[in-house]
């Protein structure tokens, strides 16, 4: 389930309380007045048979006896009785219910999560959805809805706030009471039966009264639901998140918390800038963010410009701002001779921009001007410290005064204080300008607007085509690792490495196998070239720490003596290690390579992920790494390895030549395709991979394997590219033609195919007259999640982004996967061959595969061939009373295609 049946959650017209009570202090007291005394604009009942009147209003001894079915139930009952009620609300048409009961699943007592599951059990067949068990509750303020036992009833406001833990939800309601901030929904899910973070993304996303989501994690459990969510979600408007559990003692505390695993915390990183979340660490930082995102326009970039009436806070926020990550705007000439005619000759001459204490508001209003106008500034921050000569909160109003009068920057705020510098805080804050305490607050509010800006530019980029077309043979990568599972072993031996890197094009320094020293030094001397010789063990992993590699060594002469004095080392270190002879290769010329590591391991909740950084022997020591999740395109690579401090290296330095970038981006690409493919690998570590101007080369590697079972729940975080959806289709004039899904990469020629269509055909698929497809809209249309939608392209074989497109159609599916949007468009030189029922016909049927229940569309009556095409397909046609220009075309798949 995502969002089904949940406005009886968040917008019941009847609510009952089971368990309420009069009793002083209780739970089922608090709940009661909380629900009567917030506004609920409809029936409350109170369920108790001790009671004949709870909070005034008559009480009924059991759910039976409820004068009409509710639509939400508030159960605060013992654990053991939960179950029998959900199944009686269930029966009597109750749709939502909010479970505050403790002790279920998140005691680790097996019998609590049995309890749990039966009340699942009792709730499915009626698609009744429940938050909870163990939580605090739920409010809607602007529904008059408070249905929880904290302690204050929020303010109204426009911000969302979802929880696992009930503490945090009271505490920050405690928190924003005094600082006015407002909320749509304050909801704590408690153990997570049910409603889940990825249902809340969805709903949230699509509520008008939210404009900004923030989250309180501490576990994720189904991970693909949630990363689909979280992408749909920040696409349309900002996600902030909290994530408990960073530290490993903390990581425990939280699985005990929760019931569930905590997972690893850097994979949460590169979950959530996957998605394009905002990830901050505290409560005060996640308001911050969520304030400044909610009431200032993004920058254009990371220039900032900082005005002050101090120095001392100018230089602060200097001095943060570089911490951070931003830059300090070069001022251009034209604002320093604008500045110098309106501030004191004394003035700071640069940027900070201090315009002396004694500034007058009118000195604020001037020097704004300019910095407002210079094409260097991407954002303002004006700062004020309290003065005896000068009022801050006439200062705060030239400051709205001098943005009204230029509006196309970035503004944020500090006046700094608290008792004088209140007055001019309010002052933005009832101008919806964003302000901050201190100046380090202010600084780093503007980097998450700038962060989340980046963000979204990210998530909307086009992936540049793939240098090297590669077909990876997967069968094969799968045999190799079946193969040494079938022989009790979970590490590959160099042989099957080699052939699992063969499947996969990843060059790899070629092994030569030697079974003694003799052959070592005969193996040396066919070489001819000085040689590495490491000892071949499946006991040891890393062969440096027993003595198992030398280097540079000149001859089979020296060959020899090494890997007769190897052995010794190794057999004093491990007696127990079975060796199985040696390993010679060539040595490599370093002296114009980079060392990087490459690994995947499988993240409990998230699946395989791809670990990129500085290799070579120091690489825990150098500590410097970044993950990302499969699969990658050369945008995301690209992204991955930028996130290194050794990126810098990467580019060239100090007679270094730079490496070539788009080599290891495709290494990864193909090391995550890898990953994706072969459910039994759940180690890889390539341990240097070398690069150079020339390209990459495999020098050491280990792979782990693993028998699994199909997983209950799919292993990749994100669904990857279906290939099994690609299909050859031979079209009218007898050209084979490839239909396959859509690929970020195919945005340019999607562009070019829609320069193809008449203005007929664009006003009749788009309803609107469109001269171009521009990058947003083209980006969002071939940059899709293919858990909720698919669009399937009739082109060209060959490299995605280089063949022409003839052809499109899509869906894009409700959350919960019940209805879908169709859409098709075939260029006007392509018609006439049947393509746009081709289409059509591969679409719904792959909506069927889906279990998606119904396929529909709106058609311009005018368009004739369409809605013939609808017809002969199945399709029923109905008037849209809203727009008579308009029909709506349903097609059912609950019933057999016609044969």
């Amino acid at each position: 389930m995502t969002i089904r049946n949940l406005d009886y959650l968040f917008k019941p017209k009847s609510v009952a309380l089971i368990g309420a009570s009069t009793r002083p202090g209780s739970v089922g007291a608090v709940i009661a007045r909380n629900l009567f005394g917030s506004g609920f604009n409809g029936p409350v009942m109170p369920v108790n048979p001790k009671y004949v009147a709870v909070e005034g209003v008559l009480a009924y001894k059991d759910v039976a006896s409820l004068p009409l079915a509710p639509d939400l139930a508030v159960i605060a009952t013992p654990a053991h009785t939960v179950p029998r009620l959900i199944a009686e609300l269930g029966a009597r048409g109750t749709r939502a219910a909010v479970i505050i009961s403790a002790g279920f699943k998140e005691n680790g007592d097996p019998r609590g999560a049995v309890l749990q599951q039966s009340v699942l059990d009792a709730a499915q067949p009626h698609l009744l959805r429940i938050v909870g068990p163990n939580c605090v509750g739920i409010m809607v303020p602007g529904h008059g809805l408070n249905a929880s036992f904290a302690h204050l009833s929020p303010r109204r406001g426009r911000l969302a706030f979802v929880a696992q833990s009930g503490a945090v939800i009271t505490s920050v309601i405690d928190w924003a009471q005094p600082r006015g901030v407002g909320f749509s929904h304050l909801v704590s899910l408690g153990d997570v039966a049910d409603v889940d973070f990825g249902d809340m993304l969805d709903y949230l996303a699509g509520d008008p009264d939210t404009d900004a989501i923030l989250l309180y994690m501490e576990a994720v459990v189904n991970a693909r639901k949630f990363m689909s969510a979280a992408r749909a979600a920040a696409r349309v408007k900002p996600v902030v998140v909290v994530k408990a559990g960073r530290s490993q003692a903390a990581a425990r505390a939280a699985a005990s918390h929760t019931g569930a695993l905590a997972g690893n915390d850097a994979v949460y990183d590169a979950v959530f800038r996957r998605a394009g979340m905002l990830r901050v660490h505290t409560l005060d930082e996640l308001f911050t963010a969520a304030e400044i995102l909610a009431t200032t326009r993004l920058p254009a970039g990371d220039r900032l410009a900082i005005v002050s009436n101090g120095g001392g806070i100018g230089i602060m926020a200097t001095d943060a701002l570089g911490y951070m990550g931003g830059h300090l705007a070069q001022l251009a000439p034209e604002t320093i001779a604008a500045l110098d005619k309106v501030l004191p000759a004394n003035w700071s001459h640069g940027n900070p921009v201090d315009i002396i204490g004694d500034a007058p508001p009118e000195r604020y209003e001037a020097a704004l001007a300019p910095l407002l106008q210079d094409p260097n500034v991407d954002a303002v921050l004006a700062l004020h410290a309290p003065v005896a000569v000068a009022d801050g909160v006439e200062a705060a109003r030239a400051v709205i005064r001098a943005v009204k009068a230029q509006p196309g920057k970035t503004l944020v705020t500090s006046w700094v204080g608290d008792q004088a510098a209140r007055a001019g805080r309010l002052v933005f804050s009832e101008n919806r300008i964003g302000t901050c305490r201190t100046p380090e607050e202010a600084v780093r509010a503007f980097m998450y607007l700038e962060r989340y800006r980046s963000g979204r530019l990210a998530l909307m980029q086009t992936p540049p085509s793939v240098p090297e077309q590669f077909e990876p043979d997967a069968a094969r990568a799968r045999y190799v690792c079946q193969q040494a599972l079938a022989d009790h072993r979970e590490w590959l031996s160099a042989d099957e490495v080699a052939e699992l890197f063969a499947a996969y094009h990843l060059p790899l320094v070629p092994p030569r196998h030697a079974d003694s020293p003799a052959a070592a030094a005969q193996a040396a001397a066919q070489i001819g070239q000085p040689v590495a010789l490491k000892i071949r063990s499946p006991d040891i992993l890393h062969k440096t720490d027993v003595g198992g590699v030398a280097l540079d060594l000149p001859n089979a002469d020296a060959v020899l003596r090494a890997a007769e004095q190897m052995l010794e080392r190794v057999a004093s270190k491990r007696p127990d290690a079975r060796i199985e002879g040696f390993q010679v290769e060539p040595m490599l010329d370093r002296s114009r390579s980079h060392e990087l590591i490459v690994g995947v391991a499988v993240d409990p909740q998230f699946g395989p992920f791809v670990l990129f950084g500085a290799g070579g022997t120091a690489v825990e020591v150098l500590n410097d790494t970044a993950l990302g999740l499969p699969p990658l395109n050369m945008r995301l690579a690209h992204e991955l390895i930028g996130h290194t401090r050794v990126y810098e290296l990467l580019k060239g330095h100090r007679g270094l030549p730079g490496a070539n970038l788009d080599a290891i981006a495709l290494t990864l690409i193909k090391v995550a395709q890898m990953a994706a493919d072969v459910n039994e690998l759940i180690e890889l570590d390539i341990n240097p991979l070398l690069a150079s101007p020339d390209g990459v080369l495999a020098v050491d590697v280990r792979v782990r394997v693993a028998a699994v079972a199909e997983p209950a729940v799919p292993r990749l975080a994100i669904r990857p590219y279906p290939k099994a959806l690609e299909t050859a289709v031979v079209v009218g004039d007898g050209r084979e033609l490839l239909l396959r899904p859509i690929l970020p990469e195919d945005e340019p020629m999607l562009q070019k195919s829609f320069e193809q269509l008449t203005p007929e055909q664009v006003r009749l698929r788009f309803f609107v007259p469109m001269k171009e497809l521009g990058h947003s809209l083209a980006a969002r249309l071939t940059q899709i999640d293919y858990n909720r939608e698919m669009a399937l392209i009739l082109t060209e074989h060959g490299i995605p982004g280089t063949t022409e497109i003839f052809g499109v159609v899509r869906i894009a599916a409700d959350p919960d996967n019940e209805r879908a949007e169709y859409a098709v468009v075939v260029p006007e030189h392509m018609t006439g061959q049947g393509l746009g029922a081709l289409l059509m016909r591969q679409i719904i049927d792959y909506a069927r595969t889906r279990g998606i229940r119904e396929v529909w569309g709106d058609v311009l009556r005018e368009n004739a061939a369409m809605l013939g095409l609808v017809r002969k397909l199945g399709f029923r046609v109905k008037d849209d009373p809203d727009d008579p220009s308009v029909v709506r075309v349903t097609l059912d798949l609950t019933t057999p295609p016609p044969r």
